[in-house]
């Protein structure tokens, strides 16, 4: 503890002279374990000056501490401790004492206990493989373009000063940043974007949050697509919203059957994957989309199109954003920079409407005023130097043949347990388990071999079991690609029935 920062709670008691309440709560403070055997006290003059008395007050409570065995100077000087204090029981001192021992076990008021969690990451030991979907692999961010990031802070720092440390004039982030950003969405994802229709976020679940605040009121119903994001599940559970599932298939959510919940149901909002479907990665086809567009053009619905990993297609042609298609401003368009860059730098941005931005910017002030500005400063420049499209142009090369790898060798070692269709895009892949096999069973027992994955169960709105598997593959370079697949096979806690593959088929 520095000395600087010692600080005393005294009893108000008229009966005790100064010293002796001084001398009180240094003891409490020892009693309730704050101040340990050893623990140096500030000196006199410092503690006279923190506590506004006179020296000569200190010195005398000093004295009677050093006195009664509570405290001793070391060869150095200072006032310590002692190694061997008395018994706290038999002080008169503790038994006084009002500052509580410990942080309470309980509260002091009623609070629910938290929901039912969302979708976390493995606890992991050292050497155990991850395939965990979606997680981008780091070690892939050069040392160059690290060193480019912190130049770009330090200059960011050096032009603008203590302006940028301190509150920020605009709650929707560095006009810098979202000039750049409306300039790759506009150039790479086709959506008619300027800067002042841009909101950034801390992350694409802050962005979720936000819409949700900004939107729903309890009662409101929710369509998501019948396996998907928890913890965007929990946020508009959170918001008072009844969220209801909606059919999945291979070519996306079944807009005919949202049409006919929107019959029976007043929904006031869509969530959708559209791009590489979570999880499932299954891409909306086209005529979909267009219907969907046009049932939420009818019946005036939000879309929240949560577009997670749009710089990782490999085959064919790019999908445009939803967004991109939309002239009448029903479609809320989130985007991130957690795959691109990391997801510790908690960048997400958000593209709509003036007036839900508006009412966006108002809820985030409510609980937080900004972002940070250094940081969207040096990722701004990065974004304008090109620097980040370089980059996302050699990962993207990198978890094509990661992706070609891990399916090669699911078709050799696991032809017999496993369905899939080869995703175009993304990060990770999706297969349905052979009749017989408990994927969950498979779950535990692959975790107790250090190899974590991810199961359908984990992405049902209601928890109903899923035969499926979700397996990320961004993590697996060369030497992990085999690994991986032969502790899949080692793992699986049945012979499985024979496996009917289906090139098309009902998801959920």
């Amino acid at each position: 503890m520095r000395a600087h920062d010692f600080a005393l709670g005294l009893e108000q008691t008229e009966d005790l002279p100064l010293f002796l309440r001084i001398s009180s709560a240094v003891v409490r403070d020892i009693a309730r374990g704050r101040l340990r055997a050893g623990d140096a006290l500030p000196g006199s003059r410092t503690l006279a000056a923190t506590l506004g008395v006179h020296r000569s007050t200190v010195v005398a409570a000093y004295a009677e501490l050093a006195a009664q065995g509570w405290l001793e100077t070391t060869p150095g000087g200072a006032t310590c401790v002692a190694r061997a204090a008395p018994d706290v029981s038999a002080r008169r001192f503790a038994a006084s004492a009002t500052l509580r021992d410990s942080v309470p076990a309980r509260t002091g008021f009623s609070v629910e206990a938290p929901p039912a969690p969302g979708l976390g990451f493995p606890v992991t030991k050292p050497g155990d493989i991850t395939l965990w979907g979606g997680a981008p692999d780091l070690r892939l961010v050069p040392p160059e373009l690290l060193t480019l990031l912190s130049r770009a802070y330090r200059r960011a720092i050096k032009q603008h000063g203590s302006a940028l440390l301190g509150y920020s004039r605009n709650a929707r982030g560095s006009l810098r940043l979202r000039a750049a950003l409306a300039e790759l969405v506009s150039s790479a994802r086709g959506l008619a974007a300027q800067a002042d229709s841009l909101l950034i976020t801390r992350g694409s679940q802050m962005a979720l949050d936000l819409i949700a605040r900004s939107l729903l009121r309890p009662g409101d119903v929710v369509a998501v697509e019948a396996l998907g994001y928890p913890n965007a599940f929990n946020v508009f559970r959170r918001a008072g919203a009844l969220v209801l599932p909606v059919p999945l298939d291979s070519q996306g959510i079944d807009v005919a059957a949202l049409a006919k919940l929107t019959e029976k149901q007043r929904v006031r909002l869509v969530y959708v994957t559209p791009h590489h479907q979570y999880p499932t990665t299954v891409t909306l086809s086209p005529a979909r989309r267009r219907a969907l567009l046009d049932l939420a053009r009818r019946q005036q619905l939000a879309i929240v199109e949560d577009d997670y990993d749009q710089e990782f297609h490999y085959d064919g042609r790019p999908v445009l954003p939803l967004a991109s298609a939309d002239p009448h401003g029903n479609v809320i368009y989130v985007g991130t920079l957690a795959k691109i860059l990391a997801p510790g730098l908690r960048l997400a941005f958000v593209v709509a409407p003036e007036p839900l931005l508006a009412r966006m910017t108002h809820e985030r002030l409510l609980v937080d005023r900004q972002g940070d500005e250094v940081v969207e400063q040096a990722v701004a420049e990065l974004l304008e130097d090109g620097e980040v499209q370089r980059h996302v142009r050699r990962v993207r090369r990198v978890y094509q043949r990661r992706r070609d790898a891990f399916c090669a060798a699911l078709d050799r070692e696991l032809c017999h347990a496993l369905d899939y269709v080869r995703p175009a895009g993304g990060l990770a892949l999706w297969a349905r388990a052979a009749p017989g096999i408990d994927v969950a069973a498979w779950q535990r027992r692959a975790a107790q071999r250090g190899l974590h994955f991810q199961i359908g169960r984990q992405f049902s709105l209601d928890g109903a079991s899923v035969p499926c598997l979700r397996l990320g593959y961004a993590l697996l370079d060369e030497r992990l690609v085999s690994r991986a697949a032969r502790g899949l096979v080692e793992s699986v806690p049945a012979r499985p029935a024979r496996l009917v593959r289906a090139s098309s088929r009902r998801f959920a």
